[in-house]
């Protein structure tokens, strides 16, 4: 696949959807493994509420087909909550911001005891978050002990998510042993102003583009429903794609009190499911993983919905400052739904 230029914007020229968009995918993604196009992913975006179910089964198809039937599944655990410095209107641990969440840190006992747990569960990746706009030299020694520390405990992949990085970040990272870097672009580029502006969709850019160079697994995703079009939000379907992650996390908005975004509706299920469609038909062989808001979202129905319309992965458990249900409700899903979960040794 070629990269796309990262100044793509939803008023950027696409190729013709041309004839029935779902036909046109079952022949193009389906057959030929090609992503669809900018253009493309919006005509899916806009079908009607009574051909969701077929959109689901085809992204269904084209994920068993290009990913086969494992879903990979991971714990999140934050080291660093709250006291972050940028303006991400989303998000509650923004220190600019009223809400209830105030900075805390988290020893390394207690973050190996919560990878211990994260692997019983069956999960493969457990992945260390902080609130920062990008990592100090006491939280890279934090997260050099606490790696460290799980590695001699516990049989798992270890993730991060630590914000913007320089390239000295990246090299001692890929040197620590960390499989997958998380670092989210959020949104279409065109929309990103809306969202932050504390930071550039640039400068996150540039650390994926970084952590790819060094070895490292991309993880990169977004946020469903912060005030995006239909148009930008397949934009950024296709700037995903132009990254080539290896994971892309699908969140939907949870309206935190005391952010910017608190007075914003909760996507709705049948959006977020044409969503979730529409972004496989996008990156037909990208884990895509279920994160952040689908509960409120989607119910334990919708959610079901989705495994069964193109997600091949799960976060079980909490996210970070929000409550998930409890990773036993999800691998009682997995388990009904006859999803095997991926094994540690088919993700190294």
């Amino acid at each position: 696949m070629t990269a796309v230029d990262p100044s793509t914007t939803a008023e950027d020229a696409a190729p013709d959807a041309g004839g029935d968009i779902l036909a046109v995918a079952r022949e193009q993604v389906l057959e030929r493994g090609e992503g669809l196009s900018q253009e493309q992913v919006l005509a899916v975006l806009q079908l009607p509420s009574d051909r969701l179910s077929e959109a689901l089964a085809l992204a269904h198809e084209v994920r068993m087909r290009h990913c086969g039937p494992e879903v990979e599944v991971e714990g999140i655990v934050s080291l660093k909550t709250g006291g972050c410095p940028e303006d991400c209107h989303f998000c509650s641990q923004s220190g600019l911001f009223e809400s209830p969440v105030r900075a805390a840190w988290l020893d390394v006992d207690r973050l190996v005891e919560a990878a211990k747990q994260t692997a019983k569960t069956g999960a493969t990746e457990f992945c260390i978050v902080a609130a920062v706009r990008g990592p100090d030299a006491k939280l890279m020694e934090q997260v050099r002990a606490g790696i460290a520390a799980i590695r001699a405990e516990v049989d798992i992949n270890v993730a991060c998510s630590l914000g913007m990085l320089t390239q000295e970040q990246v090299d001692e990272l890929a040197a620590m042993g960390v499989h997958r870097y998380n670092h989210n672009l959020e949104t279409a580029r065109s929309h990103f102003p809306e969202v932050v502006t504390t930071h550039s969709w640039e400068e996150r850019w540039e650390t994926l583009q970084m952590v790819r160079a060094a070895g490292m697994e991309v993880c990169c995703g977004g946020i469903v429903g912060m005030g995006e079009s239909l148009e930008q939000r397949a934009e950024f379907a296709v700037q995903l794609a132009g990254l080539e992650p290896d994971e892309v996390p699908l969140n939907f908005l949870i309206p935190n009190p005391g952010t910017p975004f608190a007075h914003l509706e909760v996507p709705q299920g049948a959006d977020a499911l044409m969503t979730v469609a529409a972004f496989r038909l996008a990156l037909p062989r990208t884990v895509l993983r279920f994160a952040g808001g689908r509960e409120l979202t989607l119910g334990d129905l919708g959610a079901e919905q989705g495994m069964l319309g193109g997600v091949n992965a799960i976060i079980v458990g909490n996210y970070l400052t929000n409550l998930g249900r409890p990773a036993e409700q999800d691998l009682d899903m997995l388990e009904t739904l006859k999803m095997p979960i991926k094994a540690l040794n088919d993700t190294l």
